[in-house]
């Protein structure tokens, strides 16, 4: 059974994705990165590109195959922003609070019909010798106007998938939320084409 890193320091995102992976492999085995090992600047100017930071840094340290992923949400009104900076949108130390209500103060005068924004994952498995597998995952929806729900993290209180019921990532149980997700799709994705792979 091959085992891969889970390279990422976010505990809300580690569990989301075992969530996700837990009734999708079969023939690997994920394991948590090491604390210890220095935190990865996210400085590639594309999901992907800050992806393979991601899992490189954690080949390197580990020896092992690796699991990383980058998430973007994109708001047409803002120009496709706040996108790969994402995470570091109220700036780099932001919390998920800041950054949620960074968007909604830029967003204050947008019409209902204009709220419109898509959240993409990248997802990516790296070995030792070079080899990659990456994968894409997507949905569409609207920004709400104020945050609803408790559930999740990040930008989930203020996204409302366009495949959903009106409710928020936030407002969802996690298996609903892992149905839509783009993290889920990314990550079953990815699951499926390890499953050939190793």
């Amino acid at each position: 059974m091959t085992r891969f890193v889970l390279a990422t320091a976010n505990p809300a995102k580690a569990r989301e994705i075992n969530e996700v992976l837990q009734s999708e492999r079969g023939s690997f085995e994920v394991v948590p990165l090491d604390p210890t090992w220095p935190a990865v600047v996210e400085t590639g100017s594309t999901l992907e590109a800050n992806a393979r930071l991601k899992a490189d840094a954690a080949v390197a340290h580990s020896q092992l195959p690796a699991l990383a992923d980058d998430t973007g949400l994109e708001v047409d009104a803002l120009g496709g922003a706040p996108g790969v900076r994402s995470a570091r949108f109220a700036g780099d130390n932001a919390t998920d609070q800041e950054n949620v209500t960074r968007l909604l103060d830029r967003m204050t005068d947008i019409s209902p019909e204009k709220r419109t924004a898509r959240f993409t994952t990248v997802a990516m498995a790296a070995w030792p010798d070079g080899k990659t597998v990456v994968v894409a995952g997507s949905v569409e929806g609207v920004i709400a106007t104020h945050s609803v729900g408790t559930e999740g993290f990040g930008y989930d209180p203020v996204f409302i998938p366009a495949e959903g019921d009106g409710r928020t990532f936030a407002q969802m149980t996690a298996a609903e939320k892992h149905q839509l997700s783009h993290r889920g799709r990314a990550f079953r994705l990815l699951a499926k084409k390890l499953e050939q792979t190793v």
